[in-house]
């Protein structure tokens, strides 16, 4: 899968992307809501692993704009990555989904790759 990481933790981010690296995925990182929605315009992916908490916007409102998006190379898989639970990092309208996966940092690194495994 090619990847959108989505976190401004530079480091976390870099580390995130040498370990999709070494499962056969490719990965490219973004360290802010705008880069991301930008990258997203350009580029196809997969799955996009978003953090909620970043500089610019919130991760829930970079997720609504990809959702909202049926472009060509819209992340189809959108997992938000947090400090926070599920339910405390829960910001969206009542029936709203803007999230298929919600994993807490630090990231079980097989949860994940159970998210990304082909269905």
């Amino acid at each position: 899968m090619n990847v959108l990481i989505v976190d401004d933790n530079e480091a976390a981010a870099d580390l995130l992307r040498e370990l999709l690296t070494l499962q056969d995925h490719t990965a490219r990182c973004t360290y802010t809501a705008q880069q991301a929605l930008d990258a997203a315009a350009g580029e196809r992916f997969d799955a996009a692993l978003i953090d909620l908490t970043l500089p610019d916007f919130p991760g829930t409102e970079v997720a609504r704009r990809l959702r909202a998006t049926a472009a060509e190379g819209t992340p189809r898989l959108l997992v938000a990555i947090s400090g926070f639970s599920e339910r405390d990092a829960a910001n969206a309208a009542p029936g709203e989904v803007l999230f298929d996966h919600h994993l807490q940092k630090p990231i079980d690194i097989g949860a994940l790759e159970r998210i990304l495994a082909p269905s």
